[in-house]
């Protein structure tokens, strides 16, 4: 709701609820005066609602302009209850400005024939005017409260999706162009020396490409559509490192439709070979284990350590992006076990 919209229906809001406090005065005045409506009753009443109208609307648009709700929940109730005091005072003072020379001109009457401006009257009068008008602010202060406190919620939720959005495509385009860069150097080597071997590099290429395009579109995938990106990137990988990168793989049948997020093998598997295999002249394996108990997708790479010593705790931007990814919903842990890094990512179905 834009500010225009709201301004209008508050002051729309506003006219009903003084109007209603007219209207009430005015019953409580003809009770008081045994069913008949004195003219000075009437002037009190429609003096006092269209001043407090006034009052709480300006009472709000000094609370809005100077921004009162961003100082915190006691300096706000304290501006609030200054500003119910000053309206309830210039309510009373502007409808005695009115009926006192009025009734001196005779003008209006009143039961009894005069007012009553003693010091404890006064205080009723006051008291009893600062009560509504403490309602009245009471209830579109917290009405507004709440709104602010909704559209904070909603932009900090959007600014996240954004961040989650950005850092994922991010992450893709880290990864696309990387390898990308190795494929296009080792197509170029076989187009000459191995046109067959080009060829099928080529599909598989275009077979990743394809997936990753996919990936864009949807959160989730099957294990089964994961472990065919996977396959058409260790195809490519095995080129350039030949000999140097040995696969195992011991997937469970019934664990190919389990759901995972996109990506989140085949980041597993490029952590490893960048981490475990790149960095190791002899190079090493790499296994991949798959399997489905109680419901529970449970995946596990593991890799030779490298020449390097590495971090374990496993914050780089890829891990950091799979942990948003899973949220509460799934577990992962990178370890050094035994001599090689594992990775395991355990994600209920």
């Amino acid at each position: 709701m834009d500010a225009t919209t709201s301004s209008r229906r508050f002051w729309t809001l506003n006219a009903l609820a003084w109007a209603g406090y007219a209207m009430y005065s005015l019953w409580v005045g003809m009770r008081i005066g045994g069913g008949v409506l004195f003219s000075g009753v009437a002037l009190i009443s429609v003096s006092i609602a269209v001043t407090l109208w006034l009052c709480s609307g300006a009472l709000r648009s000094v609370a809005l302009r100077q921004r009162w709700w961003d100082g915190g929940l006691g300096l706000l109730v304290l501006k609030l209850a200054a500003g119910v005091m000053i309206g309830a005072s210039v309510a009373q003072a502007v409808t005695a400005a009115l009926l006192l020379p009025s009734l001196a001109l005779d003008w209006v009457r009143l039961p009894g024939g005069h007012a009553d401006y003693q010091w404890s009257s006064l205080l009723v009068y006051w008291m009893n005017t600062a009560l509504f008008l403490l309602m009245w602010t009471g209830l579109w202060a917290g009405l507004h409260g709440l709104r602010r406190a909704r559209h904070s919620e909603l932009a900090r939720l959007r600014a996240e999706a954004e961040r989650s959005a950005l850092e994922r495509d991010g992450l893709r385009a880290r990864l696309n162009p990387h390898f990308m860069f190795n494929a296009l150097n080792n197509l170029r080597a076989l187009i000459l020396e191995d046109p067959e071997r080009a060829r099928d590099m080529v599909t598989r290429l275009s077979r990743t490409l394809r997936q990753a395009l996919a990936h864009n579109r949807s959160e989730q995938v099957t294990l089964a559509e994961e472990l065919a990106v996977v396959d058409d990137y260790l195809a490519i990988e095995a080129i350039h490192f030949e000999q140097r990168l040995q696969v195992q793989q011991h997937i469970d049948a019934d664990a190919t439709q389990a759901q995972l997020p996109a990506m989140a093998l085949q980041l597993l598997v490029e952590n490893a070979i960048k981490h475990g295999i790149a960095s190791r002249p002899g190079g090493g394996d790499v296994q991949i284990r798959a399997t489905l108990d109680n419901d529970v997708l449970r995946l596990q790479v593991d890799n030779p350590l490298g020449s390097v010593s590495e971090p374990t705790h496993g914050h780089g931007v890829g891990l950091a992006y799979l942990r948003a990814q899973l949220g509460t919903r799934g577990r992962f842990i990178l370890q050094p076990v035994g001599g090689r890094m594992q990775a395991l990512l355990e994600i209920p179905q």
